[in-house]
């Protein structure tokens, strides 16, 4: 079958990549073709083997992405980039965000001068890998309230302090392979959360992978048991002291999934268009077909929406940092908690209806579109399930919380 001769639009239908500076535009196309290159056509298969593809974080060091902030470049281009990567790879973006957003964000936000001098340059670069250590087996989202792991200071013999830490984690994102994770426990003298950033070689860190995932399946999650782990005072963070101080973390990183969310659609945008154009059913290409057409305008439809809500809340967080607002500027927590629940919900659809466009091929994932729906789950749960974000939001509006 002959393709149309005009070239078709992109995904991008209102082009809001035009919003981005010159600098950034080319940056993100880098971006593009380095994921076309080295990403793209290994992605299924490091999802079918549940492997991780170490070998190329020295590449996507090289991009030069990380801690996006300090090179001056707009929230905008950090979501598109989260959104690009995750069009290509969810599991490639969601180490990206672990590492990146969470781990060494951290670093940036809350480290001392000591530990951003022993500790973020090697993180920054790729060198060493962290994760974010919040979940536990029985608490995940009232893990607020519910956080049953404990740190207990205890004094040395020579004057010194370290604490012990006892309890367990699970669904820790790099949790199986990385140098140190940002770890959470319940202080057990003060009942107050405190953050440690933890060696993850210490004696009594014991790790295992989580098996017989369906979704982001390239992602090491781990399950990981803390017996008597001695940790020294210089790897506490001293700056977090509640769990007020993770919200702060976790509003940026829900951002970031929500970006995700945006990704995933363009990625089932993608895959459906090109499959209906040259999938011939009674003598003509499944694009002639009036219902496949709807289909695709709706697949359009959801993530363009949730693009442009995005897009605005870049620019509220934007706003927020030129105006030098600082903590009491940029999105709330409820405006964030709508457009991840709004986000997931819309790519729910989305990849619903490109798997339908697919037939009996979109359950393989030969086509890439089986990945791609399955690891939308993933994207609709982490980071606040669908379930919660909808009651912040819903909190917010009504001034009613029914969440407990």
């Amino acid at each position: 079958m002959s393709l149309p001769e005009r070239e078709l639009p992109s995904a991008d239908f209102y082009d809001f990549e035009a919003l981005l500076s010159a600098q950034e535009q080319a940056k993100l196309a880098q971006l593009r073709a380095f994921l076309a290159q080295e990403v793209a056509p290994h992605a299924v298969g490091w999802w079918n083997d549940a492997q991780f593809p170490a070998h190329i974080l020295p590449k996507i060091a090289a991009l030069d992405l990380a801690a996006p902030d300090r090179r001056r470049y707009s929230h905008l281009f950090t979501g598109l980039v989260v959104a690009e990567m995750t069009r290509v790879d969810t599991s490639l973006a969601t180490f990206f965000l672990v590492h990146h957003d969470l781990f060494v964000q951290a670093l940036i936000d809350f480290g001392s001068q000591e530990q951003q001098e022993r500790m973020l340059a090697d993180a920054v670069a790729l060198r060493s890998t962290g994760a974010f250590a919040l979940t536990e087996p029985d608490h995940g989202s009232d893990v607020a309230g519910g956080m049953v792991t404990t740190a207990r200071r205890v004094m040395g013999d020579d004057g010194g302090t370290h604490w012990v830490i006892n309890g367990a984690k699970r669904w820790i994102g790099n949790g199986t392979f990385c140098e140190r994770m940002l770890l959470w426990a319940r202080d057990a003298e003060t009942g107050e959360v405190r953050g440690f950033f933890l060696d993850a070689t210490l004696s009594g860190v014991q790790r295992s992978k989580i098996e017989n995932k369906i979704a982001l399946r390239t992602v090491q999650n781990a399950h990981i048991t803390l017996i008597d782990v001695q940790v020294p005072e210089r790897d506490r963070i001293a700056q977090v002291n509640s769990f007020a101080d993770i919200n702060k973390l976790l509003l940026s990183s829900r951002i970031s999934v929500a970006w995700q969310a945006v990704g995933q659609q363009l990625a089932a945008f993608d895959i459906a268009r090109a499959y209906a154009l040259e999938r011939q059913q009674f003598g003509r290409p499944l694009a002639a077909f009036q219902l496949i057409q709807s289909q695709l305008v709706t697949m359009l439809g959801n993530a363009t929406s949730s693009l442009a809500m995005m897009v605005r809340i870049a620019g509220l967080q934007d706003a927020s940092e030129s105006a030098g607002s600082g903590d009491s500027g940029g999105p709330t927590m409820a405006q964030v908690a709508l457009a991840k629940a709004h986000t997931t919900s819309a790519m729910h659809e989305t990849v619903s209806l490109g798997r339908s466009i697919l037939g009996g091929n979109g359950i393989v994932s030969d086509y890439s579109m089986a990945k791609v729906f399955a690891d939308a789950e993933a994207i609709y749960t982490y980071e606040g399930s669908h379930e919660i974000n909808t009651l912040i939001a819903g909190r917010a509006i009504t001034g009613i919380s029914a969440i407990v």
